[in-house]
């Protein structure tokens, strides 16, 4: 874990000094600052879809202003099996939907309307299952650079989770955080997304609060014109008081934005569990539409 966010930070730092204040492509960005909410951004200066998805990643880009969309899990389940417990998420849909209030900014809203935990104890034979609707997580992401071009992409997210979902799929605690969403231009089209996140997260024993820290590296590549894939590496530190958890995991998606309808998106993707904390696996098939 440490390493990674140490590698990441690195390649910030030398995308940061590769980048000009009189990149070409900004300059021949159009001027967009005067669209807002109740003045949208006309659709011949839309960008091209940009979301949050396949993989953790989350990219720097913000929703065109005046302008809604959607980015969803249409079938989400994860799987892990630790000391003879075989624990399965799966969520029914999970839609995140996201407002660009500027140019610059967007807001955005997330929660899962039905997951469902099933817990299996093979010594006992025993299952129990938990149903119900998950925690809501409300954020703005604000871009600093790069949302109209240019070699290099940053923004800050903060966010806070309101505890919606029961007592058995959450902790019914208030939680915060911020994402600081980095992505480079690299050489033959590939992408690099650098995402290093800090949460303050509840202790599981006892009152107080705690860092979790994570980050990762994701390489994105346009296969085609409408297929992009997708492989990151991920890494996540919770430094609860009752003892630390490290997990990592190895991510593989795929997206289609076809030719014909270049505000929609499908994709996929499954993320592989690196170390016995963190889930064997989890495959999902998701949906994005902008509007």
């Amino acid at each position: 874990m440490q390493r990674t966010m140490a590698i990441a930070a690195a390649l910030a730092l030398i995308g940061a000094g590769a980048a000009r204040a009189d990149d070409p492509a900004a300059a021949r960005a159009p001027d967009k600052s005067g669209f807002a909410v109740f003045n949208p951004t006309p659709e011949a200066d839309l960008r091209s879809l940009c979301t949050d998805r396949p993989t953790k990643s989350t990219s720097p880009c913000t929703v065109d202003a005046g302008h809604w969309q959607v980015e969803s899990d249409v079938y989400n389940v994860t799987t892990q099996t630790e000391a003879g417990v075989t624990t399965v998420t799966q969520l029914f849909t999970n839609p995140t939907l996201k407002l660009g209030v500027t140019n610059t900014i967007d807001v955005e809203a997330n929660i899962v309307p039905v997951e469902e935990v099933s817990v299996h104890d093979v010594a006992t034979g025993a299952t129990q299952r938990a149903t119900g609707a998950g925690d809501l997580f409300l954020r703005a992401k604000f871009n600093l650079i790069g949302d109209d071009g240019g070699a290099v992409g940053l923004a800050i997210e903060p966010y806070v989770k309101v505890p919606t979902a029961g007592r058995v799929l959450g902790n019914g605690a208030v939680e915060e955080g911020v994402l600081i969403p980095i992505q480079l231009s690299l050489p033959a089209n590939w992408q690099l997304v650098i995402d290093p996140e800090f949460d303050a997260l509840a202790n599981a024993v006892g009152a107080g609060r705690h860092l979790n820290a994570s980050s990762l590296l994701s390489l994105s590549y346009p296969a085609t014109k409408e297929v992009t894939l997708s492989v990151e590496v991920w890494g996540d530190a919770n430094f609860d008081p009752s003892g630390t958890v490290e997990q990592g995991s190895f991510d593989l998606g795929a997206a289609w934005i076809p030719a014909s309808s270049p505000s929609f998106q499908l994709d996929g993707g499954v993320n592989l569990g690196l170390n016995r904390a963190t889930p064997g696996l989890q495959a999902y098939v998701g949906v994005s539409r902008r509007f």
